[in-house]
């Protein structure tokens, strides 16, 4: 080289991250909306399930913790149903809006239960991220990091009550 620093294009072993590709657009777009609306129904289950922890959570700290989560979960069922609308130009009907929940046996197994369903939510979203739009991505990865973030604070209060 000529003693300029070519950034990491310059290197043999570069691999640049590529946009979404054009190919097979349609097809994508209707698998993530179909996860998007998903994502709907499982942030407002969550919702409702953490309004019941929030209820029997021994300590005023732990009320709090989930409080937040729970919030959280709100957000992110607006930025999903925000999302769909722009990818739709419809708004998301009223069957997205998510079942009824089980009733955990514990307040311990509702957190085992909320810790499950985080992780399980980050890897869904995991998915729309890979195939979503280069503009939405960043609003894929607020909710994928508080996802994260809710799974630390579920552990936490799991090995709090163990």
């Amino acid at each position: 080289m000529n003693g300029y620093w070519y950034g990491p294009y310059g290197y043999s072993t570069y691999t640049p991250i590529k946009p979404v590709s054009m190919d097979r657009y349609d097809d994508r777009l209707d698998v993530v909306t179909g996860m998007i609306r998903e994502g709907i129904a499982g942030e407002r289950s969550d919702e409702l399930f953490y309004d019941y922890l929030i209820s029997v959570a021994p300590t005023q700290q732990e009320k709090d913790v989930i409080t937040s989560i729970r919030d959280d979960e709100r957000k992110h069922r607006r930025l999903f149903r925000q999302l769909y609308a722009q990818l739709t130009g419809q708004r998301p009907g009223a069957a997205e809006e998510g079942e009824a929940f089980q009733r955990p046996a514990s307040y311990l197994s509702g957190i085992e239960q909320a810790l499950m369903g985080e992780l399980k939510a980050f890897e869904r979203y995991r998915t729309i991220y890979r195939h979503i739009p280069q503009q939405y991505r960043d609003t894929l990865f607020e909710i994928m990091t508080d996802e994260l973030k809710h799974a630390s604070y579920y552990n936490w209060l799991y090995a709090k009550n163990k």
